[in-house]
């Protein structure tokens, strides 16, 4: 068990659980999972099962961040929609509500495969096709869920997404910024002088789709869930495609683990542009219009994210502080 599972109290959480999920019953055991570093991750192993509880973290947290409620609820909201997402169980209250003093929600545990390095070694061509066509077509599920239909009709601002995610995380770098970075303040000004007019779509987001955040079927090139739910919204669909399409432009020898340098074909993974057009053939779409801008904000916003990880690791209260370096080196 490691240190962080160990302050989440066994004896204070497994009655509760037992009053909250039907069907628990004795809790065993708690373990942290060693990925992710906004909301820390649990697996729960109990008599009744396994299942995964993600919580706030810990200590004074930047306002609007680390939101585990909008994550229950979305997966809520998709249980019966074709997104595929663990089954939701029980959200608890905050501090004195909670049976861990900070807020987390228990979802059933999926067993699946995750996959770690996007040139998926160990499978073969057709295979590694298969799971990137499968990230394509849950995407393009995702863009079509009716919000409205699922409750989700006020989970977000329609409209000029990309002008006030841009305010929100220009707001949060700075309010994580420690030390001045002349390449952040000259992207920043760039983007703002050159946002695109508001085209008027909308729709479900998730705000940090990628590959190591899908768990695929043992058996076949399928998604069985999307995780992470985190920064999900109501906002603009481009913005989950330029930033899924990162990987294609970050090097794979850093701790990103894209596919820059890559020989792409050669592994039979699609190229930048056939997964672009993947998603517009399935949307229906002749195109991806100001595609620059789109690609540039998903690494300021990227960026910003590291950064509030990095201050996190600062002042303490990190979900993995070993692992803060990588990040730190690419801010």
């Amino acid at each position: 068990m490691s240190r962080d599972a160990a302050t989440l109290d066994k004896h204070a959480l497994g009655p509760w659980l037992e009053r909250n999920i039907v069907g628990f019953a004795e809790l065993k055991e708690i373990s942290k999972f060693a990925d992710g570093q906004s909301n820390p991750t649990y697996l729960l192993e109990a008599e009744s099962g396994r299942y995964v509880l993600r919580a706030k973290p810990p200590g004074q947290l930047l306002k609007s961040a680390h939101q585990v409620d909008r994550e229950f609820r979305v997966m809520r909201a998709l249980a019966d929609s074709g997104v595929p997402v663990p089954p939701a169980l029980t959200i608890s209250g905050e501090g004195d509500a909670s049976p861990i003093g900070r807020m987390f929600f228990v979802m059933g545990f999926v067993d699946g495969r995750i996959f770690w390095d996007p040139t998926l070694p160990g499978l073969a061509s057709d295979e590694r096709a298969g799971v990137y066509d499968a990230m394509n077509a849950t995407l393009a599920a995702l863009h079509g869920v009716d919000v409205e239909k699922a409750g989700l009709a006020d989970f977000g601002k329609p409209g000029s997404y990309f002008a006030r995610q841009l305010g929100r995380w220009t707001q949060q770098y700075r309010a994580s910024e420690t030390e001045a970075n002349a390449d952040m303040d000259a992207l920043i000004a760039w983007l703002e002088a050159n946002q695109p007019a508001d085209d008027g779509r909308v729709a479900l987001v998730h705000g940090d789709y990628r590959l190591d955040n899908m768990i695929f079927a043992h058996d076949a090139p399928r998604v069985i869930a999307v995780l992470d739910w985190e920064l999900s919204t109501l906002g603009h669909p481009f913005s989950d495609l330029a930033y899924q399409c990162m990987q294609w432009r970050l090097p794979h020898d850093s701790g990103f683990r894209g596919l820059g340098g890559i020989d792409r074909a050669a592994l039979g993974l699609p190229s930048e542009a056939a997964y672009v057009e993947s998603y517009c053939r399935r949307t229906g779409l002749s195109g991806i219009p100001e595609w620059r801008f789109c690609i540039a904000f998903s690494f300021f916003r990227l960026a910003a994210i590291l950064q509030g990880v990095y201050k996190r690791a600062l002042d303490g209260n990190a979900s993995n502080p070993e692992r803060i370096e990588i990040g730190r080196a690419h801010v």
